[in-house]
């Protein structure tokens, strides 16, 4: 039972790392970040990331690891977190994942498909491609290029989209044939253990709302100000982190504060919808789905014994 992995997950704001905290005091457990904006270096307030006094209280792994300029993804995440997942287990060290990136999740769980690693220049590419023929055109293009992976996705996932194209113009060899290759696979589908928390949507977005104007208080327009010195590509997920591009408005003096902040809760209720359907989508095997916000949720209702 010790070296059981638990996955808390679920939509953004709604409190899953105070749950995980609570329970790696429980079980004497540590916590690996499962978001996949938590990872960079320079976004605390904004991603949410633990405080210094919940990093005191429990180990916590992959968090502000990456610097800003730099393109984390899936597989980078799944080694990580498999190593460390490796290390805690030889040790008989339970191991709490906690985050709200079910791509990561899904992807450490199910496996991956081992594409070669796609160069900057090809991402700079397709993000040059996308903004100049716009995505209805852009979407055409990728179509063309890989029907079979294409029609699989949302014709406005621009991420998903920019990846088909990149790794065809790269390994001249379509998504959709890579996909079917041997995936790697980095845990057992019978080792682990999903609390899925799902609560009311009106009142995630209720939440979130509050979030945006706490992080407004707390900092976050002098840490995007921090951020934007650096002169990072517009391009790089950083940049696209919640908050960042509404304050780079804010902070350019084409909007005022109210709009910046109607924008940024207005994304992030978008980001909510969209993780919801994901997940009840999702074809991964989750032993306890839950509608209660994991803050109204009692700990010794978690069956360790579901497998």
């Amino acid at each position: 039972m010790s070296s059981l992995i638990h996955f808390i997950s679920g939509p953004t704001g709604i409190g899953k790392s105070d749950l995980a905290i609570k329970l790696a005091k429980k079980i004497n457990g540590k916590i690996i970040n499962a978001d996949s904006m938590q990872v960079y270096e320079n976004l605390n307030i904004l991603t949410a990331r633990p405080s210094e006094k919940d990093l005191k209280e429990v180990e916590h792994k992959l968090y502000g690891h990456i610097k800003g300029s730099e393109r984390y993804n899936v597989a980078n995440w799944c080694n990580e977190a498999s190593s460390f997942i490796n290390q805690f287990s030889k040790k008989n060290i339970p191991v709490i994942l906690v985050g709200g990136t079910g791509m990561y999740i899904e992807k450490l769980i199910n496996g991956i498909v081992d594409i070669p690693s796609i160069p900057e220049e090809y991402k700079l590419k397709s993000e040059k491609k996308l903004a100049k023929v716009g995505i209805k055109d852009f979407y055409k293009l990728v179509y063309d290029l890989d029907k079979e992976a294409t029609k699989k996705i949302n014709p406005n996932d621009i991420n998903r989209l920019k990846r088909i194209w990149e790794v065809f113009s790269y390994t001249k060899i379509q998504f959709s044939e890579w996909t079917r290759n041997k995936s790697k696979y980095f845990i057992s589908s019978s080792d682990y253990l999903l609390y899925l928390f799902l609560p009311d949507r009106k009142k995630n977005y209720e939440r979130v709302e509050k979030r945006f104007i706490n992080m407004i208080k707390k900092g976050a327009i002098p840490e995007v100000e921090k951020l934007l010195k650096l002169n990072l590509d517009n391009s790089l997920p950083i940049m696209r982190a919640h908050g960042v591009p509404e304050i780079s408005l804010f902070l350019q003096k084409k909007i005022n504060l109210d709009e910046c902040i109607a924008k940024a809760q207005q994304v992030t209720r978008n980001y909510v919808k969209r993780q919801h359907t994901w997940w009840n989508s999702s074809n991964i095997r989750i032993q306890q789905k839950i509608t209660e916000f994991p803050d109204q949720y009692d700990l010794n209702s978690m069956n360790f014994n579901q497998i």
